[in-house]
């Protein structure tokens, strides 16, 4: 075997065999094969796409590239979550222990944010003292005493997927969906769990900007997941407009905790219920139906919230921030934009509000960027509010050295309004299982 034959068939739309995808893998994780014959076959992928079966060949190479996650000891089914990522997207926070306090164990582990998209990691560190690094035994400690943890990438977990990344990164093939969907499924199958919820975003905050396309990998990384002997559903879902109120780490730790109070009842507590219930169906919980009536149970009775408190804690957080959400710390700067128009709010572009959370500080524009946790941006209306001219729009925060006024005309250039009621958002827009 030699990649120039290899390249070649691939760019020519033939099929690799699994012997020749796994010599790839290994050989550049060893380093024996360079950069740029790897380059040259990814933009050949890029191009030419790849089967199903080598889809799956690729994913099997890369989880087996490094260490894996032995959950055999764990209580319960366990069941991970994934999402691709969106602007407010804090789900994991609420469905996790949502899960969890229904008898499902939920062990996740998460990365930090890049760009305009918010990281759970980044989440969880804004909790004074909370500890996202941990090793395996610990890890699989912390879900057996709460049902739920999230812990940072750790080990040499899936080493191919790093690789291959950042070097997909550099040559402009981020965007091939079976590149794509073996980056995510190795790590998710790395982990180890007995099923799979996939969450693919999809609109102007997401990264796939089409449902046709956001289909297209959500079913890619379903067939994947069954081909490599998993339960596994992927749920698509709208991220055109942003997702809750809060966008910003600290900010959104505190509308997590204010669903699990079972204070918020909006379109973040719907879907957190749907994608949970999802949850609990895959692990035989029940029908979709007792599923969900079960997730309200657990956010009405308290037990939800019992479970993020005892995660918290047992991760060297000061959980006491659930009772007094000034031990999270207050931003230095405060904006308020209110609004120059009157009308009905019918379109708020998601991208664009995250760019002005980035802005903030709140994310990072390289890997190398600090993070403000206490910068972001509340919504004061939401999508179908109607709004005269000065009503406040938004509350932006940060402690960083920025233009904050100039932020908060860009968030205002970020809404779009109509003289009449807009339809209603389907947040879910389609199951594929």
């Amino acid at each position: 075997m030699n990649m120039y034959e290899i390249i070649t068939k691939t760019k020519h739309g033939q099929k690799l065999s699994s012997d020749e995808i796994c010599w790839l893998v290994s050989g550049y994780v060893e380093g024996s094969i360079p950069d740029y014959q790897v380059s040259a076959w990814l933009m050949a992928v890029n191009l030419n796409s790849l089967s199903d079966e080598e889809t799956l060949c690729l994913t099997m190479a890369m989880k087996d590239s490094g260490d894996t996650v032995d959950l055999s000891s764990v209580k319960n089914v366990t069941v991970d979550k994934h999402s691709t990522g969106g602007v407010g997207d804090k789900t994991s926070l609420i469905i996790g222990p949502v899960a969890a306090a229904c008898g499902v164990s939920v062990p996740k582990m998460s990365g930090k944010g890049l760009g305009h998209t918010g990281g759970t990691i980044d989440k969880l560190e804004s909790i004074p003292g909370f500890r996202t690094g941990a090793g395996f035994d610990e890890f699989i400690g912390y879900v057996n005493n709460t049902g739920f943890s999230i812990v940072s990438q750790s080990g040499n977990l899936v080493p191919a997927d790093k690789k291959l990344y950042a070097l997909r990164d550099a040559t402009a093939t981020v965007d091939s969906i079976p590149l794509i969907a073996s980056s995510i499924m190795s790590k998710k199958l790395a982990m180890g769990a007995d099923c799979i919820l996939l969450d693919v975003k999809t609109g102007s905050g997401a990264f796939m900007k089409s449902v046709e396309d956001s289909e297209r990998l959500a079913s890619l990384m379903v067939r994947t997941g069954k081909n490599a002997g998993k339960k596994c559903m992927a749920v698509i879902t709208d991220m055109d407009i942003p997702l809750g109120r809060a966008v910003g780490n600290t900010l959104e730790v505190i509308e997590a905790a204010e669903v699990l109070k079972g204070n918020s009842k909006g379109r973040l507590y719907e879907l957190c219920m749907e994608l949970a219930a999802d949850m609990l169906v895959m692990a035989g919980k029940g029908s979709k139906e007792e599923c969900i009536e079960a997730a309200k149970e657990a956010v009405d009775s308290g037990r939800a919230l019992d479970v993020f408190r005892r995660s918290v804690t047992q991760q060297g957080g000061d959980a006491g921030f659930i009772d007094d959400y000034s031990k999270l710390g207050k931003a230095v700067h405060e904006c308020s934009v209110y609004s120059k128009t009157e009308g009905y709010i019918c379109g708020m572009n998601s991208e664009e509000i995250g760019l002005v959370s980035l802005e903030l500080g709140a994310g990072r524009k390289t890997k190398e960027s600090p993070v403000d946790y206490s910068a972001g941006i509340i919504l004061e209306k939401e999508y179908g509010d109607y709004v005269k001219a000065g009503d406040k729009l938004f509350t932006l925060y940060t402690s960083t050295e920025c233009n904050i006024v100039q932020a908060g005309e860009k968030a205002l250039d970020a809404l779009s309004f109509s003289e009449n009621k807009p339809e209603q958002r389907r947040c879910v827009i389609k199951v594929i299982d």
